[in-house]
C-alpha cells in the first residue's frame, strides 16, 4: 500500500516537475528555517512570551526573571530549556536505533513526529496550559535541530539564526575579498535561509494573530510537503541504483 503511494506520488511529481530535494537541499532548508522561525513566533506570541526554538533567549529570560525574583516566569522559562535538552538525547537515540519499514531515514521520521505533535497542539485551546505546548515544541524543534544540520555540505540550523548569521557573514568577507565563487554561493545560501527564518516569524505572528491556536497547522502543511518530496526522491534515488 505505502509503495502504491509512493509510485503515484512519483508519477504526480514527474507531471509537476516538483525538485528533487535531499536533506542537504537549500529548499528544504528553507522549508524548515520557515517552519522554525513560525514555531518562535508562534509560541511567543500566542502561547506565553516563551521561545520555542531561541533556547539563548529563553536563558537570557531566565537571568532576567531571577534576578527581579520572579520564580513562576523563571522555572516557565526553564522548562523549554530541559526539553530541548531531552529532544537532543531523543534524537541521539534515534539516530542510532531507527528502524521504521515505511520510511527510508531516521530524519523523515522526526519530520513525521512533528507533523503529528503540531497537528495535536493545534486543537489545544488558550486555556490549555501553555506550558505543556512549549516544552513539547521544544522537544520538537530539537528533534529538527539534530535531524537537519548540514546545507550543502556546510552547517547550519534550521530553528535559530546566529550561528547561520555568522557563516554567512564570513563567506561574503571571502567572496568580496578573495573573488571567491564558492564562498559566495555559500554566503547565499546562508542568506537564503536567514530570510526564510524571518519570513516564517512574520507568517507566524501574522497567522497567530489572526488565527491563534490553530494557525499551527501552516507548520503542518509545510512539513507534509517537506516529507513528501523527502521520501519521493529517496525511493525514486533507490529505484535508480537497483535498476
Amino acid at each position: 500500500m505505502v509503495n502504491e503511494s509512493i509510485n503515484k506520488i512519483q508519477k504526480i511529481r514527474s507531471r509537476m516537475f516538483l525538485p528533487n530535494i535531499t536533506s542537504e537541499s537549500i529548499m528544504l532548508g528553507i522549508l524548515l528555517a520557515i517552519v522554525g522561525g513560525f514555531l518562535d513566533a508562534y509560541t511567543f506570541i500566542g502561547r506565553g512570551g516563551v521561545f520555542s526554538n531561541a533556547q539563548t533567549g529563553n536563558i537570557v529570560l531566565v537571568g532576567i526573571n531571577a534576578f527581579e525574583g520572579n520564580w513562576h516566569e523563571t522555572i516557565i522559562h526553564i522548562f523549554p530549556i530541559v526539553a530541548f535538552i531531552f529532544g537532543v538525547i531523543a534524537a541521539e537515540f534515534t539516530k542510532k536505533n531507527f528502524s521504521v519499514s515505511f520510511l527510508s531515514k531516521w530524519e523523515h521520521a522526526v519530520l513525521v513526529f512533528e507533523i503529528i505533535i503540531f497537528f495535536i497542539i493545534g486543537f489545544m485551546p488558550k486555556n490549555f496550559s501553555n506550558n505543556c505546548v512549549n516544552i513539547t515544541i521544544s522537544f520538537a524543534a530539537s528533534l529538527q535541530y539534530c535531524a537537519f544540520k548540514n546545507l550543502s555540505g556546510y552547517p547550519y540550523a534550521t530553528t535559530m539564526c546566529t550561528g547561520n548569521l555568522r557563516s554567512a557573514s564570513q563567506a561574503a568577507y571571502l567572496a568580496f575579498t578573495q573573488k571567491d565563487y564558492d564562498a559566495a554561493i555559500k554566503a547565499l545560501h546562508y542568506f537564503t535561509v536567514i530570510f526564510a527564518f524571518f519570513l516564517g516569524t512574520f507568517l507566524g505572528g501574522f497567522l497567530t494573530f489572526f488565527i491563534g491556536d490553530k494557525s499551527v497547522w501552516f507548520v503542518v502543511i509545510l512539513l507534509i510537503f517537506s516529507l513528501v518530496l523527502l521520501e519521493v526522491t529517496e525511493n525514486t534515488r533507490v529505484e535508480a541504483t537497483l535498476s
